[in-house]
């Protein structure tokens, strides 16, 4: 005897809405919150919290947001850059605004691995960079 209904459908009914995406609007220039953004900047804004925040330390933080860097540190350059690709685009497909991460391009300067990349989202693509220590 099953103990849960194993034929109800429980989506009857419900209509699913995509919610805004304004935002406030952090000025980095004069380290401000000045009024609100929308669409494509309210976007690039969450690509950066979610890029600067590591995932699982911060409690004021829900669990699925941030990116994962610790275990990045130190490790060889081929490890990081496939390792990265993996947590960048885990991170930031979370957010449904994102549809995707692409154009993924890596340089090396000294102890410093660069990525550069593209991400997609359902109001355009927008162009972000992070850089990992790989000494």
């Amino acid at each position: 005897m099953a103990t849960l209904p194993e034929s109800m459908d429980i989506s009857v009914g419900v209509n699913f809405e995509q919610q805004p995406s304004q935002t406030w609007y952090i000025n980095k220039d004069t380290n401000r919150i000045q009024g609100t953004a929308e669409g494509l900047e309210a976007v690039r804004q969450a690509v950066e919290i979610i890029l600067n925040v590591e995932r699982f330390r911060w409690q004021i933080y829900r669990p699925y947001s941030g990116m994962q860097w610790e275990g990045l540190i130190g490790q060889e350059p081929g490890y990081v850059a496939s390792e990265l690709k993996r947590r960048i685009t885990d991170a930031l497909t979370m957010d449904d605004r994102v549809e995707g991460v692409s154009g993924f391009d890596y340089s090396i300067n000294g102890n410093t691995l660069s990525a550069s990349l593209t991400v997609n989202t359902v109001y355009g693509d927008t162009q972000t960079a992070v850089e990992v220590n790989i000494a």
